[in-house]
Order: C-alpha cells, then structure tokens, then sequence
C-alpha cells in the first residue's frame, strides 16, 4: 500500500511579495531563509530583505553568503553596518515590492507587533503590487501557545503594520527534543488559528530529520524542509563557514549590549 506525501511549498504567480511576520522565537527567520533557498532551488528568481529592525541577533543577513552563494539577492546595509544593532531601513527595499513576473520578494520582519511597524511604510506600495503576510506559529513558545494568543498577537500586528495577515505558517519545535508529536501538536493550533482568521495555513515548517515521519509525510498542508541556517558560532556548519562575519568582526569595536525583547529556545539559543 503505497501513502501520498505532503507537497512542498509552492507560490502562485500574483504572490510575488512575501512578508513574514512572528512573535519572538517563532523561528521566522529561519524560515525565511529557507523558503528563500526551497524556492530558489525550484528555479524562481529570489530576493530576501532583512527588515528585522528588533532583534540584532539571529538575523537572516548572517546567512547572507550562504543565500548569494546559491543564487538569492540579499539586501542588507552595506559594508561595517551589516553588523550593526540599528533600526537601518534601506531604499532599495522599496524597490522590491513590484517584482517582475519569475521573482519573489521576501521580507524578515521583525518580532510580533513591534517589528511589524517597519511595514506600515511600505503600506502604499505593498497595497498597489499585493501582498502576502504570513504568521509564524510556534506553539511552544509565549504568546502563541493557544488560538487566542495567536489572534491577540495577529490583532496587534494588523494594528502596527496596518495590513491584514493572509496565511499561517506551522513551525512549532522545541529545538533538539522536537517530536513528530510536537509538530503535529503545533499543525493542529496552526489550523484552529487560520480558521478562526478565515485565512489559509499555507504550509507547515518541519526540520528535516523529522520531515520523513510517517504522520508528516501524509500532512495535506505543503511541508517545508528546514535545515538549521540560523545558528550561533560554535555551531556553524560548514556550508556556513565562508561567512564573512568572522573576519569583519575582528575591526569593529564591540557594542555595548542593550536589553532587547525576543525569545530564547532550549539551552539559551535565541531565534528571531
């Protein structure tokens, strides 16, 4: 007896700008740069900005070589401020958001309701092209752990950003004790928040050890395979390794560190 599998992630030709929204620790960011890479790889023109103007950590410019190595146009701030914990918005974003037909726009924004204010500048444009702004449900962390968290948290972001969520994207984990139970827990918030939303769940965020479960590969929703992109340096791997954030590092004076509100998974590892 043969079982289908769940389909990967696909868009449509209208859907050309793709903002992704989340709370703090939702694993946005590595969803964006995997989406990036998923879509990229099935021969569509990609480009990714990093509007995450919150959290200075864990932000998908640090897999930027990684993405341009394969072909994905990243738009960060130029030279020395790539690193820098600033809120650096760049002109060039605006250009992104009538991409020709073949290229995708995608936008990291920032953690829940604060950092979706960044996309209330670009209301006009994202109005006149169309938009789609996806929010990420990661059922094991605050603020996104029940449905009316996760709409309290919707309601707050059409609120600061001025524009309507358009989808929900399941990616619940807890870091390296994830289960195929975890998951499926999380898919089943992630539909009870897109129904109650009246928006579809456009796909679910699996890492790719698990993403060959039995109960994953039958999911009806469109499956993203993750591989850890987002990682800190003791763990980067070696497709990471030719980052240039080493050697840049080395002559630029340290910051001095500031509070900043994001989430922290297992283990003290943080993800935007």
């Amino acid at each position: 007896m043969t079982t289908t599998q769940s389909a990967p992630p696909t868009v449509t030709s209208t859907e050309r700008v793709i903002a992704l929204v989340g709370g703090y620790g939702s694993g946005k960011t590595e969803v964006s740069v995997n989406l990036a890479l998923h879509l990229r790889n099935h021969r569509l023109g990609v480009q990714i900005a990093d509007l995450d103007v919150v959290n200075p950590y864990f932000r998908c410019r640090e897999a930027r070589t990684l993405m341009r190595r394969h072909g994905v146009r990243v738009v960060v701030p130029p030279g020395a401020q790539v690193y820098a914990d600033l809120p650096i918005v760049l002109p060039e974003i605006a250009g992104m958001l009538h991409p020709p037909e073949g290229l995708v726009s995608i936008l990291d924004v920032g953690g829940d309701d604060v950092g979706a204010r960044v996309l209330s500048s670009f209301r006009p444009h994202l109005l006149d092209g169309g938009y789609e702004l996806w929010q990420v449900v990661n059922a094991r962390r605050p603020f996104s752990d029940s449905v009316a968290a996760c709409l309290a948290m919707q309601d707050a972001i059409h609120s600061s950003s001025r524009l309507r969520v358009t989808g929900i994207v399941s990616n619940t984990h807890l870091m390296e004790e994830t289960t195929e139970e975890i998951i499926l827990e999380g898919v089943e918030l992630a539909r009870a928040v897109a129904l109650a939303a009246d928006v579809p769940l456009r796909m679910v965020a699996v890492m790719e050890d698990l993403a060959d479960a039995p109960r994953i590969r039958t999911l009806p929703e469109p499956v993203l395979r993750l591989r850890r992109r987002m990682l800190p340096p003791w763990l980067t791997d070696r497709e990471n390794a030719h980052d240039e954030r080493a050697t840049a590092a080395r002559h630029i004076p340290m910051a001095k560190a500031t509070p900043q509100r994001f989430g922290c998974g297992i283990g003290g590892t943080c993800h935007g």
